[in-house]
């Protein structure tokens, strides 16, 4: 700035700040040369729902020296694109605040020399993503990133009304109504490169409409495209409308299946989950018991939104085709068949 100067170099930094004291006289901050560091993981730190798990975070100085002041942390998630989206905890020496969904449930860890790690219990699916460790020694202030990442499945969902009805967000409704949260993009990706093709394009939770080819066909983008994920970008959140993708994690229960001899109509079989102690299972919660825990039922089921699937983790004859997969019936607006409950541990 113009007018501006620096003084002669001694080992300190030198800065001009404004006083507490309102009286317009300018007081003089020093602080050491030292270099801060920042350091977290460089790979993601994976977890799943319900569990508790540490973002590493340690920092040290340029040459190694112990600050000569209380030091702040300071946790926030982020976006994708790296911009701030929420606080999550802030922490003074051993006094701390945690913010928003994280209260009761984050603390940071101080088990040695220089640490900050972030603690996260009973995780939750909105938890995935991108978390900044920042820590800030007086007029000093530096940060890395660490990638928190959620074990689970996606699945793509219909609702009743059949395909394409959704605007991005009814979208995160249905998801959410099915125990599920709209999927990311690397969610996405992570389920096509274990197998995941679908020909019906999909909302994802930043809002592009996406979907995921293995085996490239002309209705899907064209014989001649490679596989992986054809992307129609940003669509219009109210108007346009697609399906939606969405990603459940593992379960905090058990999901197990009930049957009579002549069947059950759906009101039915939401009563006799109650009478079990349970709930009708959530789309997403069937999904979840199949691919962690191996669920395998070669009889359809009953779901909460009125859907009738069933899981295969074994393929065999009169149970579908050829690959693993959960099998459904759609909508029936008719018919009695059996109901898969859930319950928690």
């Amino acid at each position: 700035a113009s007018g501006s100067y620096r003084p002669f170099y001694n080992g300190f930094y030198y800065n001009h700040i404004m006083n507490d004291d309102g009286d317009g006289q300018d007081k003089v901050d020093y602080f050491n040369g030292d270099k801060l560091v920042v350091e977290t993981s460089r790979d993601p730190v994976y977890s799943y729902t319900g569990a508790n798990v540490t973002l590493p975070c340690h920092y040290r100085y340029e040459p190694d020296t112990a600050p000569k002041r209380k030091i702040r942390i300071k946790w926030s998630k982020l976006r994708d694109d790296y911009t701030k989206e929420q606080d999550v905890m802030v922490a003074i020496g051993k006094t701390y605040m945690a913010f928003g969904d994280f209260k009761g449930r984050a603390h940071i860890r101080q088990a040695s020399r220089h640490e900050a790690s972030l603690v996260i219990s009973d995780v939750r699916l909105k938890d995935d993503g991108k978390y900044r460790c920042e820590v800030i020694d007086g007029l000093e202030d530096e940060s890395d990133v660490v990638d928190l990442r959620l074990r689970g499945i996606v699945f793509p969902y219909q609702p009743p009304r059949g395909q394409y009805r959704l605007n991005f967000h009814e979208a995160e409704r249905v998801c959410l109504d099915q125990g599920a949260i709209l999927a990311n993009f690397h969610q996405l990706f992570q389920a096509w490169s274990e197998g995941l093709d679908w020909c019906n394009a999909g909302w994802l939770a930043d809002g592009t409409v996406q979907y995921p080819i293995r085996l490239p066909r002309k209705p899907c983008g064209g014989v001649h495209l490679a596989p992986g994920i054809r992307s129609y970008g940003p669509r219009h959140r109210h108007l346009h409308r697609f399906d939606a993708f969405c990603f459940s994690s593992a379960l905090k229960g058990e999901v197990f299946y009930l049957d009579r001899p002549a069947g059950m109509t759906l009101e039915e079989a939401k009563q006799s989950c109650q009478d079990a102690g349970a709930e009708i299972a959530r789309v997403g919660q069937l999904y979840s018991a199949w691919k962690f825990l191996g669920l395998d039922r070669c009889s359809a089921g009953w779901l909460a939104d009125g859907s009738v699937r069933y899981p295969i983790a074994t393929p065999r004859a009169n149970c579908g085709p050829a690959e693993p997969g959960v099998r459904s019936f759609g909508f029936p607006s008719k018919g009695r068949f059996g109901v898969f409950c859930y319950k928690e541990r």
